[in-house]
């Protein structure tokens, strides 16, 4: 087996624990209230969490409101609540992201979470030896060109001149991800996804980033 010259890491659920849900809600609820809308169903409230490009339109239509004006309202809110919750600790970085740091191999973060974020992230962790770091840009493409298509992984492994890396994700979409692009997967089975269940098999399976110095040096 070759061994893997690089790693690119998702974030949510990898490095940081994911954004609790509420958080999330709250955000979400504080977005519509800045387009006018106050007392949004629940539904819509959800699906605006994770939303497609129809289902942003058909809540936006319900409302009267331009897509990308609840969108770019969407995105602001989530940025500041997820940077409130970096900095009162209640989103962290898990214990196992020091193991990296005898891994002498260039490393990036690419993430479905907004770039914005990704870099308050890098900023409050000081997680400067990832390099490049890609989130979402905060506009309907970044909703288009998210994880599964393989969009933003192409793009970090061309900035860092890869030829064998491995992407280190915690979701059916990051295994996707990774084999669109053509690369192994490595899925880490943290706490949250005891129970969860892929739809494909990545080239690794592991519970800890611990498992990674070993992976990296044999490729297996």
């Amino acid at each position: 087996m070759q061994a893997y010259d690089a790693l690119v890491f998702d974030n949510d659920g990898v490095l940081t624990t994911p954004t609790e849900r509420p958080v999330l809600e709250r955000a979400m609820e504080t977005a519509f209230e800045e387009v006018g809308v106050a007392d949004p169903p629940r539904s819509h409230v959800e699906t605006l969490i994770g939303p497609t490009i129809d289902s942003l339109r058909s809540i936006a239509a319900d409302h009267d409101v331009e897509p990308a004006t609840l969108w770019e309202a969407r995105e602001r809110a989530a940025i500041d609540a997820q940077l409130d919750a970096i900095r009162s600790g209640q989103k962290r970085l898990y214990d196992d992201v020091a193991a990296l740091d005898s891994i002498d191999v260039p490393r990036a973060i690419v993430s479905n979470n907004q770039h914005e974020t990704i870099g308050n992230i890098v900023d409050h962790f000081e997680l400067h030896r990832f390099d490049p770091w890609i989130g979402r840009e905060p506009t309907l493409d970044g909703i288009r060109r998210k994880k599964p298509r393989p969009y933003y992984v192409e793009q970090a492994v061309t900035t860092m001149g890869a030829d064998n890396p491995l992407y280190v994700g915690d979701s059916r979409v990051d295994v996707a991800a990774a084999d669109a692009v053509g690369i192994d997967a490595a899925f880490i089975r943290r706490d949250h996804r005891i129970d969860y269940e892929l739809d494909a098999v990545p080239a690794h399976e592991i519970t800890s980033l611990e498992a990674l110095s070993d992976l990296v040096e044999t490729g297996r």
